[in-house]
């Protein structure tokens, strides 16, 4: 942060303080776009200028600021953000399905493939990305394989890998990871990481070929150019 923005900050403090519209306080440090400035006391506050207006700005409850967050209006879950010295008010408001108006939820006490995400007090059923499940220590979704015994890898992917490989196959050039195709599926593999499946899928705008085990360029892989 520039010289200049931290003394307008400074000066906003002490506006704040006395009690003086923000109106009346000190120009922004640039006139034109969108610029946030955490609040040097305040974890749960920032300052915003657009285009030369200066305003005061609250996280939502559930959210702080740390300058990186894009959950909404600039602000990061409370759980992202490392407030350091400034204070943060955590207190929850809570509603049907969220303990605060927004965060992220397991949507279940089992081990789940989808979670709650809550925004402005109202919870949403998201799913992860096929073969993965929710981990409720990332508060996001994770390889099942790493969750055990919570989660049942196989149960997951749908497959159980072999304890041993034919040296003679495609898979076993992937050794120790061999893989496997997906019948009927265009976009996705199985790996084998210590005896556990993992569901791949390919990068975007690639397919699997089911014959080399690879994901390729669709004109390569004739049968699911068009899949």
């Amino acid at each position: 942060m520039t010289t200049s923005a931290f003394t307008i900050l400074a000066l906003c403090v002490a506006y704040a303080h006395a009690g003086i519209l923000l109106q009346n306080a000190p120009a922004c440090p640039e006139q034109y776009g969108v610029q946030a400035y955490a609040h040097p006391e305040l974890c749960d506050q920032f300052f915003l200028c657009t285009n030369g207006t200066l305003t005061v700005e609250t996280c939502e409850n559930g959210l702080l600021f740390d300058g990186k967050g894009a959950v909404h209006n600039h602000c990061n879950y409370h759980w992202a953000v490392d407030c350091g010295e400034r204070k943060a008010d955590l207190t929850p408001y809570s509603s049907p399905g969220c303990e605060y108006q927004f965060g992220i939820y397991p949507d279940s006490a089992e081990c789940s493939t989808s979670y709650i995400k809550c925004a402005f007090g109202v919870p949403h059923q998201e799913p992860c990305t096929p073969g993965l499940v929710y981990d409720e220590r990332t508060h996001g979704c994770n390889w099942p394989d790493l969750l055990q015994p919570f989660c049942n890898p196989e149960a997951v992917v749908g497959f159980k890998c072999p304890t041993k490989v034919p040296a003679n196959t495609q898979s076993a050039k992937f050794w120790p990871f061999p893989r496997f195709p997906v019948p009927g599926d265009c976009y996705r593999l199985i790996t084998c990481v210590e005896g556990n499946p993992r569901l791949i899928t390919c990068g975007e705008g690639k397919v699997f070929d089911d014959q080399n085990l690879t994901c390729e360029d669709p004109e390569l892989v004739p049968h699911c150019a068009h899949a």
